[in-house]
């Protein structure tokens, strides 16, 4: 009997001993291949010497100091090294400890930056329909899952919410990536418009987004429309990176890409890779400065924030994913992951889409590959085969609910940037055998 109240309480966890590079080890001595980083979140693996003397060092020096008394030399160095890799004058980080609370910093920082220049009417935020953007009720309202909002309902703020970037499913017939993408993006200037300029104080938006929807990238231009919407109508652009940033789609940040600079950017998981919970909230000079101007206070607080061991280790990461070469590898691994995945599934009955940017894949599952009919959300597929792959010594990230919350199944791929050309194959190997499990009428065909 086990006295943890676990995510799933029917479920039987083996238990994780040891980490060995791209695996973890169970107590019975299995290994198995992390081919999704936990979610997205262990990009240097699970035994990367440099960090972990980093986080010992720093205990052995200085294991906490409360932000509201002091500052800490990990946190200077951390935010020094963050805001010289930002493209843009985001030039100050607000520390906190993962995804949620960055997101949850974010939020309250826009609110209090309107407050801050005599706009208080500005209170209403525009994000996306699956969406993700964490668990805390103000996250948790900004994403646009249904699923994962339901039964939270009652309890969140009213937030807008307007299409995804989702050409797989909804680019029309003869429509170009552009024009299509420029179409969903005009829904945001149609939304501020609705609700009343004066009253939009910031729209939030995954660059590529992760676990609801199974690494959906933008098309081209669709990020530079929408900061055109925001800069015309003096709404915020908040971009959240928990999942899709720190190097995962190839880039250390992954709005580079985009031609853009947002006025917030969240970031966490690969942050700390795992070795340390950490998340910081990157904030344009032009807000810090009307903080600065103004109150001089931004009134939200975490206890963690700002840990030095947590802090200690995110630098340590930083000063491996900055390394000559890493970013250059992810790209290297990425195009072997996308031709193994191709080449094994580009013509699987059941497999509709493959997606994604940098070590940063998804594959989307259909009923019909002519029709993009989806499975029977009772089937589980997404479950089941999350099953079938811990079996076969593999672990990825599949979900359900890809297209509305409810209809739709999708498997996420986001293995540590250190894997091998030799671990790629034994990846591809592996979810094909899932696969094959779980849907049998498959290999039969």
């Amino acid at each position: 009997m086990t006295h943890v109240f676990h995510r799933q309480i029917h479920a039987d966890y083996p238990t994780a001993v040891a980490g060995d590079g791209c695996y973890i080890v169970d107590a019975d001595g299995k290994r198995y291949l992390d081919a999704s980083g936990g979610a997205a979140v262990s990009c240097l693996g699970h035994s990367d010497r440099h960090v972990i003397d980093a986080v010992v060092a720093q205990l052995q020096t200085l294991p906490f100091a409360h932000t509201g008394f002091f500052t800490n030399r990990p946190l200077e160095r951390l935010a020094d090294m963050l805001t010289t890799a930002a493209p843009g004058p985001l030039d100050h980080v607000y520390f906190v400890s993962g995804g949620s609370e960055a997101i949850e910093a974010a939020l309250k920082m826009a609110r209090q930056y309107f407050l801050e220049i005599g706009q208080p009417a500005r209170s209403r935020l525009i994000a996306r329909r699956q969406s993700y953007h964490g668990n805390t009720l103000g996250a948790l309202a900004a994403g646009g899952n249904q699923w994962r909002r339901a039964q939270f309902e009652p309890m969140l703020v009213d937030v807008s919410h307007i299409a995804p970037c989702y050409p797989y499913r909804d680019r029309a017939e003869g429509e170009s990536l552009e024009a299509y993408g420029r179409r969903v993006a005009d829904e945001l200037e149609a939304e501020v418009l609705r609700l009343g300029p004066e009253t939009v104080a910031a729209f939030v938006a995954e660059p590529v987004v992760g676990a609801t929807a199974g690494a959906l990238a933008p098309v081209p231009g669709y990020f530079k429309r929408i900061r055109e919407i925001c800069d015309r109508y003096g709404v915020l652009l908040i971009l959240d990176e928990v999942m899709c940033g720190m190097g995962r789609t190839g880039s250390l940040f992954a709005y580079e890409q985009e031609g853009i600079v947002p006025d917030l950017v969240t970031v966490a998981k690969g942050l700390g890779a795992g070795y340390q919970p950490i998340g910081a909230t990157l904030v344009h000079d032009r807000l810090y400065d009307a903080f600065r101007d103004g109150t001089g206070f931004f009134q939200h607080g975490h206890t963690y924030m700002g840990h030095p061991a947590a802090c200690a280790a995110a630098v340590a990461v930083q000063e491996r994913l900055t390394e000559s070469g890493m970013m250059r590898g992810v790209n290297l691994r990425s195009d072997q992951l996308f031709a193994a995945l191709r080449d094994r599934f580009g013509e699987h009955p059941h497999v509709g889409d493959i997606r994604g940017r940098g070590l940063f894949i998804g594959l989307e599952f259909v009923a019909d590959r002519a029709t993009k009919a989806p499975f029977d959300p009772a089937r589980g597929v997404g479950a089941k085969l999350k099953k079938a792959a811990m079996a076969q010594g593999l672990m990825v990230y599949p979900m359900g609910g890809t297209i509305d919350g409810r209809r739709g199944d999708h498997c996420l791929i986001a293995p540590p940037f250190i894997i091998s050309e030799a671990q790629v194959a034994e990846l591809v190997d592996k979810l094909a055998a899932a696969l094959d499990a779980v849907l049998p009428e498959a290999k039969a065909a």
